[in-house]
Protein backbone atom coordinates (compact mmCIF):
# COMPACT_ATOMS: atom_id res chain seq x y z
CA UNK A 1 0.00 0.00 0.00
CA UNK A 2 0.72 3.65 -0.87
CA UNK A 3 1.66 5.57 2.36
CA UNK A 4 -1.10 3.65 3.72
CA UNK A 5 -1.47 5.19 7.09
CA UNK A 6 -1.41 8.70 5.53
CA UNK A 7 -3.60 7.82 2.69
CA UNK A 8 -6.31 6.93 5.25
CA UNK A 9 -6.37 9.61 7.08
CA UNK A 10 -6.56 11.73 3.68
CA UNK A 11 -9.46 9.23 2.19
CA UNK A 12 -11.31 9.60 5.79
CA UNK A 13 -10.73 13.07 5.95
CA UNK A 14 -11.11 14.68 2.35
CA UNK A 15 -9.45 18.26 3.79
CA UNK A 16 -6.35 16.61 3.95
CA UNK A 17 -6.14 15.47 0.13
CA UNK A 18 -3.29 16.98 -1.28
CA UNK A 19 -2.04 17.96 1.58
CA UNK A 20 1.59 17.27 3.59
CA UNK A 21 0.53 15.22 6.18
CA UNK A 22 2.41 12.96 8.65
CA UNK A 23 0.50 10.40 10.97
CA UNK A 24 1.88 10.57 14.40
CA UNK A 25 3.65 12.80 16.87
CA UNK A 26 3.22 16.94 17.03
CA UNK A 27 5.30 19.58 16.25
CA UNK A 28 6.99 19.43 19.83
CA UNK A 29 8.03 15.82 20.16
CA UNK A 30 7.04 12.21 18.89
CA UNK A 31 8.02 10.37 15.86
CA UNK A 32 6.13 10.32 12.44
CA UNK A 33 4.47 7.03 11.72
CA UNK A 34 4.06 7.60 8.18
CA UNK A 35 4.50 10.85 5.95
CA UNK A 36 1.84 11.51 2.64
CA UNK A 37 3.85 11.82 -0.46
CA UNK A 38 3.20 15.21 -0.27
CA UNK A 39 5.35 15.76 2.94
CA UNK A 40 8.05 13.32 1.83
CA UNK A 41 9.00 15.93 -1.19
CA UNK A 42 10.34 17.98 1.78
CA UNK A 43 12.00 14.97 2.90
CA UNK A 44 9.61 14.14 5.61
CA UNK A 45 9.11 10.65 6.01
CA UNK A 46 8.56 7.56 8.64
CA UNK A 47 10.71 7.19 11.88
CA UNK A 48 11.77 10.87 11.84
CA UNK A 49 11.49 12.68 15.20
CA UNK A 50 8.53 14.94 14.21
CA UNK A 51 10.30 18.07 15.04
CA UNK A 52 13.05 17.72 12.29
CA UNK A 53 9.56 16.93 10.41
CA UNK A 54 8.17 20.18 10.90
CA UNK A 55 11.11 22.55 10.58
CA UNK A 56 11.83 20.36 6.98
CA UNK A 57 7.96 21.18 6.04
CA UNK A 58 6.28 24.64 8.09
CA UNK A 59 2.37 23.76 6.81
CA UNK A 60 2.75 20.10 7.65
CA UNK A 61 -0.10 18.90 9.21
CA UNK A 62 0.13 16.41 12.43
CA UNK A 63 -2.56 13.55 12.60
CA UNK A 64 -2.80 11.09 15.51
CA UNK A 65 -2.50 7.14 14.46
CA UNK A 66 -5.83 5.15 14.23
CA UNK A 67 -4.47 1.65 14.34
CA UNK A 68 -7.65 0.61 14.65
CA UNK A 69 -8.50 1.39 11.58
CA UNK A 70 -5.74 0.58 10.04
CA UNK A 71 -6.28 -2.28 11.12
CA UNK A 72 -9.48 -3.17 9.76
CA UNK A 73 -8.89 -2.02 6.49
CA UNK A 74 -5.95 -3.72 6.00
CA UNK A 75 -8.16 -7.11 7.07
CA UNK A 76 -10.11 -6.00 4.00
CA UNK A 77 -7.11 -5.65 1.58
CA UNK A 78 -6.23 -9.20 2.57
CA UNK A 79 -9.67 -10.44 1.49
CA UNK A 80 -9.16 -9.26 -1.38
CA UNK A 81 -5.94 -11.10 -1.75
CA UNK A 82 -7.46 -14.63 -0.36
CA UNK A 83 -9.78 -14.17 -3.81
CA UNK A 84 -6.64 -15.51 -5.84
CA UNK A 85 -4.60 -17.38 -3.65
CA UNK A 86 -4.55 -18.55 0.02
CA UNK A 87 -0.64 -18.39 -0.10
CA UNK A 88 -0.54 -14.72 1.29
CA UNK A 89 1.84 -13.92 4.10
CA UNK A 90 1.44 -10.22 5.86
CA UNK A 91 4.99 -8.50 6.50
CA UNK A 92 2.79 -5.71 8.07
CA UNK A 93 -0.69 -4.08 7.81
CA UNK A 94 0.50 -2.71 4.21
CA UNK A 95 2.38 -5.28 2.65
CA UNK A 96 2.01 -8.99 1.33
CA UNK A 97 3.75 -11.62 -0.33
CA UNK A 98 1.59 -13.76 -2.74
CA UNK A 99 2.00 -17.29 -4.45
CA UNK A 100 -0.46 -16.43 -7.25
CA UNK A 101 1.24 -19.61 -9.47
CA UNK A 102 -2.06 -21.57 -8.57
CA UNK A 103 -4.79 -19.08 -8.55
CA UNK A 104 -8.48 -19.65 -7.87
CA UNK A 105 -9.73 -17.80 -10.55
CA UNK A 106 -7.52 -19.58 -13.09
CA UNK A 107 -6.17 -16.58 -14.60
CA UNK A 108 -2.89 -17.40 -17.47
CA UNK A 109 -0.37 -14.14 -16.27
CA UNK A 110 0.64 -13.03 -12.53
CA UNK A 111 0.31 -9.73 -14.10
CA UNK A 112 -3.19 -9.12 -14.80
CA UNK A 113 -3.83 -10.71 -11.07
CA UNK A 114 -1.77 -7.86 -10.07
CA UNK A 115 -3.62 -5.10 -12.05
CA UNK A 116 -6.88 -6.99 -10.99
CA UNK A 117 -5.60 -6.49 -7.31
CA UNK A 118 -4.75 -3.04 -7.80
CA UNK A 119 -8.13 -2.26 -9.15
CA UNK A 120 -10.21 -3.63 -6.67
CA UNK A 121 -8.34 -2.53 -3.68
CA UNK A 122 -8.90 1.15 -5.38
CA UNK A 123 -12.79 0.56 -6.25
CA UNK A 124 -13.54 -1.57 -2.94
CA UNK A 125 -11.89 0.27 -0.49
CA UNK A 126 -10.38 3.37 -2.16
CA UNK A 127 -6.84 3.44 -1.55
CA UNK A 128 -3.65 3.09 -4.33
CA UNK A 129 -1.72 -0.02 -3.97
CA UNK A 130 1.71 -0.67 -6.15
CA UNK A 131 2.70 -4.00 -7.02
CA UNK A 132 5.86 -5.85 -8.20
CA UNK A 133 5.55 -9.34 -9.92
CA UNK A 134 8.71 -11.70 -10.35
CA UNK A 135 9.53 -15.31 -10.01
CA UNK A 136 10.82 -14.66 -6.17
CA UNK A 137 10.71 -12.62 -3.05
CA UNK A 138 13.78 -10.47 -3.25
CA UNK A 139 12.92 -9.41 -6.68
CA UNK A 140 9.22 -8.82 -6.47
CA UNK A 141 9.93 -6.93 -3.23
CA UNK A 142 12.28 -4.78 -5.34
CA UNK A 143 10.24 -4.03 -8.25
CA UNK A 144 6.95 -3.17 -5.67
CA UNK A 145 9.00 -0.02 -4.58
CA UNK A 146 10.21 0.56 -8.36
CA UNK A 147 7.36 2.56 -9.76
CA UNK A 148 5.53 3.93 -6.54
CA UNK A 149 3.11 5.36 -6.46
CA UNK A 150 0.36 3.44 -7.80
CA UNK A 151 3.13 1.44 -9.15
CA UNK A 152 3.36 -1.68 -10.91
CA UNK A 153 6.84 -3.73 -12.56
CA UNK A 154 7.36 -7.10 -13.90
CA UNK A 155 10.62 -9.00 -13.72
CA UNK A 156 10.09 -11.22 -16.21
CA UNK A 157 12.94 -14.49 -15.98
CA UNK A 158 15.01 -13.35 -18.99
CA UNK A 159 14.93 -9.64 -17.49
CA UNK A 160 16.31 -11.00 -13.67
CA UNK A 161 20.47 -10.97 -14.37
CA UNK A 162 19.99 -7.23 -16.61
CA UNK A 163 17.98 -5.79 -13.96
CA UNK A 164 20.41 -6.66 -10.98
CA UNK A 165 23.12 -6.02 -12.83
CA UNK A 166 22.41 -2.11 -13.14
CA UNK A 167 20.40 -1.98 -9.79
CA UNK A 168 22.73 -0.06 -7.29
CA UNK A 169 23.49 -1.57 -4.28
CA UNK A 170 21.27 0.83 -2.00
CA UNK A 171 17.75 -1.08 -3.62
CA UNK A 172 19.05 -4.23 -2.53
CA UNK A 173 16.66 -5.25 0.35
CA UNK A 174 18.61 -5.52 3.23
CA UNK A 175 21.52 -3.30 2.41
CA UNK A 176 21.32 -0.34 5.03
CA UNK A 177 23.27 2.95 5.03
CA UNK A 178 26.37 1.25 7.42
CA UNK A 179 26.27 -1.73 4.73
CA UNK A 180 26.57 0.42 1.64
CA UNK A 181 29.19 2.64 2.95
CA UNK A 182 30.85 -0.72 3.52
CA UNK A 183 30.23 -1.80 0.04
CA UNK A 184 31.26 1.12 -1.59
CA UNK A 185 34.58 1.27 -0.36
CA UNK A 186 35.26 -2.19 -1.57
CA UNK A 187 34.41 -0.69 -4.98
CA UNK A 188 30.12 -2.52 -4.87
CA UNK A 189 28.26 0.24 -6.15
CA UNK A 190 25.38 -1.58 -8.73
CA UNK A 191 24.50 -5.60 -8.63
CA UNK A 192 27.00 -6.26 -11.47
CA UNK A 193 29.70 -4.92 -8.99
CA UNK A 194 27.98 -7.45 -6.45
CA UNK A 195 28.30 -9.78 -8.47
CA UNK A 196 31.93 -9.91 -9.71
CA UNK A 197 33.09 -11.43 -5.66
CA UNK A 198 33.61 -14.47 -5.08
CA UNK A 199 31.13 -16.34 -2.44
CA UNK A 200 34.32 -16.53 -0.22
CA UNK A 201 34.92 -12.96 -0.65
CA UNK A 202 31.38 -12.06 0.43
CA UNK A 203 31.57 -14.00 3.33
CA UNK A 204 34.69 -12.89 4.70
CA UNK A 205 33.53 -9.16 4.37
CA UNK A 206 29.82 -9.50 5.62
CA UNK A 207 29.65 -13.01 7.30
CA UNK A 208 26.72 -14.82 7.22
CA UNK A 209 24.85 -12.10 5.10
CA UNK A 210 27.40 -12.25 2.43
CA UNK A 211 25.85 -15.99 1.79
CA UNK A 212 22.71 -14.01 1.03
CA UNK A 213 24.36 -11.09 -0.95
CA UNK A 214 25.55 -13.79 -3.07
CA UNK A 215 22.61 -15.69 -4.00
CA UNK A 216 20.25 -12.43 -4.39
CA UNK A 217 22.99 -11.05 -6.52
CA UNK A 218 22.70 -14.00 -9.21
CA UNK A 219 18.81 -13.46 -9.24
CA UNK A 220 18.13 -16.68 -6.11
CA UNK A 221 16.28 -16.57 -3.59
CA UNK A 222 14.19 -20.15 -2.70
CA UNK A 223 12.26 -18.34 0.23
CA UNK A 224 8.77 -19.85 0.00
CA UNK A 225 5.43 -17.77 0.40
CA UNK A 226 4.73 -19.08 3.98
CA UNK A 227 0.92 -18.28 5.29
CA UNK A 228 1.78 -19.03 8.38
CA UNK A 229 4.70 -16.94 9.11
CA UNK A 230 5.51 -16.89 12.96
CA UNK A 231 4.89 -13.57 14.58
CA UNK A 232 8.26 -12.89 16.37
CA UNK A 233 6.86 -10.68 19.34
CA UNK A 234 3.97 -7.96 19.91
CA UNK A 235 4.24 -5.11 21.80
CA UNK A 236 2.57 -1.61 22.48
CA UNK A 237 4.68 1.80 23.59
CA UNK A 238 3.92 5.66 23.93
CA UNK A 239 5.41 8.85 23.53
CA UNK A 240 4.01 11.29 25.95
CA UNK A 241 3.07 15.16 25.39
CA UNK A 242 4.79 15.86 28.79
CA UNK A 243 7.67 14.07 30.09
CA UNK A 244 7.07 11.27 32.98
CA UNK A 245 9.23 12.49 36.31
CA UNK A 246 9.14 9.68 38.45
CA UNK A 247 8.70 5.74 38.64
CA UNK A 248 4.73 5.82 39.99
CA UNK A 249 4.44 8.16 37.02
CA UNK A 250 5.27 5.96 34.36
CA UNK A 251 4.23 2.87 36.19
CA UNK A 252 0.35 4.58 36.04
CA UNK A 253 0.96 5.51 32.61
CA UNK A 254 2.40 2.06 31.46
CA UNK A 255 -1.04 0.40 32.72
CA UNK A 256 -2.65 0.93 29.33
CA UNK A 257 0.25 0.00 27.47
CA UNK A 258 0.74 -3.31 29.02
CA UNK A 259 -3.51 -4.15 28.85
CA UNK A 260 -3.25 -3.17 25.00
CA UNK A 261 0.45 -5.58 24.44
CA UNK A 262 -1.40 -8.45 26.77
CA UNK A 263 -4.42 -8.42 24.61
CA UNK A 264 -2.42 -8.26 21.52
CA UNK A 265 -0.29 -11.18 22.60
CA UNK A 266 -4.06 -13.07 23.48
CA UNK A 267 -4.64 -12.70 20.07
CA UNK A 268 -1.46 -14.15 18.76
CA UNK A 269 -2.35 -17.22 20.42
CA UNK A 270 1.55 -18.07 21.24
CA UNK A 271 3.39 -18.98 24.28
CA UNK A 272 5.94 -16.06 24.92
CA UNK A 273 8.86 -16.64 27.24
CA UNK A 274 10.33 -13.31 27.34
CA UNK A 275 8.71 -10.18 28.32
CA UNK A 276 10.92 -6.07 27.83
CA UNK A 277 10.28 -3.15 29.18
CA UNK A 278 11.62 -0.20 27.41
CA UNK A 279 12.37 3.70 28.43
CA UNK A 280 13.53 6.51 26.01
CA UNK A 281 14.79 9.98 27.88
CA UNK A 282 14.36 13.32 26.96
CA UNK A 283 17.98 12.75 25.07
CA UNK A 284 16.63 10.38 23.54
CA UNK A 285 18.87 7.81 24.89
CA UNK A 286 16.97 4.02 24.91
CA UNK A 287 17.23 1.14 27.17
CA UNK A 288 15.33 -1.95 27.75
CA UNK A 289 15.60 -4.39 30.10
CA UNK A 290 14.52 -8.08 29.54
CA UNK A 291 13.49 -11.21 31.64
CA UNK A 292 13.13 -14.92 30.56
CA UNK A 293 10.39 -17.17 32.23
CA UNK A 294 11.53 -20.85 31.40
CA UNK A 295 7.89 -21.63 31.12
CA UNK A 296 6.42 -19.09 29.31
CA UNK A 297 4.29 -16.39 30.05
CA UNK A 298 0.53 -18.01 31.18
CA UNK A 299 -1.23 -15.64 33.26
CA UNK A 300 -1.59 -11.44 33.05
CA UNK A 301 -0.50 -12.20 37.39
CA UNK A 302 2.93 -13.04 35.88
CA UNK A 303 2.87 -10.55 33.18
CA UNK A 304 2.05 -8.09 35.72
CA UNK A 305 4.98 -9.14 37.77
CA UNK A 306 7.20 -9.32 35.39
CA UNK A 307 6.60 -5.80 34.34
CA UNK A 308 6.85 -4.76 38.23
CA UNK A 309 10.36 -6.39 38.81
CA UNK A 310 11.86 -4.79 35.47
CA UNK A 311 10.82 -1.41 36.63
CA UNK A 312 12.36 -1.89 39.88
CA UNK A 313 15.76 -2.62 37.61
CA UNK A 314 15.72 0.70 36.09
CA UNK A 315 18.03 3.63 37.48
CA UNK A 316 15.70 6.56 36.75
CA UNK A 317 17.70 10.05 36.92
CA UNK A 318 15.92 12.04 34.14
CA UNK A 319 12.72 12.74 32.34
CA UNK A 320 11.26 9.93 30.61
CA UNK A 321 9.46 10.48 27.01
CA UNK A 322 7.88 6.98 25.91
CA UNK A 323 7.37 3.74 27.67
CA UNK A 324 7.16 0.06 25.87
CA UNK A 325 6.67 -3.40 26.47
CA UNK A 326 6.73 -6.28 24.67
CA UNK A 327 6.76 -10.10 24.60
CA UNK A 328 8.66 -11.98 22.35
CA UNK A 329 10.71 -15.49 22.46
CA UNK A 330 7.67 -17.30 20.89
CA UNK A 331 7.15 -20.79 21.32
CA UNK A 332 4.82 -21.84 18.09
CA UNK A 333 5.47 -25.12 15.95
CA UNK A 334 5.75 -23.80 12.24
CA UNK A 335 4.09 -25.83 9.71
CA UNK A 336 6.09 -26.80 6.45
CA UNK A 337 4.69 -25.95 3.31
CA UNK A 338 5.77 -29.73 1.17
CA UNK A 339 4.34 -28.28 -1.92
CA UNK A 340 6.34 -28.23 -4.92
CA UNK A 341 7.13 -25.14 -6.92
CA UNK A 342 5.09 -24.65 -10.44
CA UNK A 343 5.68 -22.48 -13.18
CA UNK A 344 3.41 -19.47 -14.14
CA UNK A 345 3.35 -16.81 -16.82
CA UNK A 346 4.01 -13.36 -16.39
Amino acid sequence: MDAFFASVEQMDQPELTGKPVAVGGNRQRGVVAAASYEARKFGVHSAMPSKIAALKCNNLIFVKPRFERYRELSHLIREIFFRYTDLVEPLSLDEAYLDVTENKLGIETATEIAIQIKSEIKSEIGLIASAGVSVNKFLAKIASDYRKPDGLFIIKPHQVIPFIEQLPIEKFFGVGKKTAEKMHKLNIKTGADLQSKSYKELIKHFGKQGRYFYSVSHGEDNRRVNPNRIRKSVGAESTFSVSLKNKSEIWEALQPIAEKCWKRYKQSEANAHTLTLKIKFDDFQQITRSKTFEDGIESANTFDKGLESLMDVFDLNQSVRLVGCSLSNFEIIEKANKDGQLTLRF
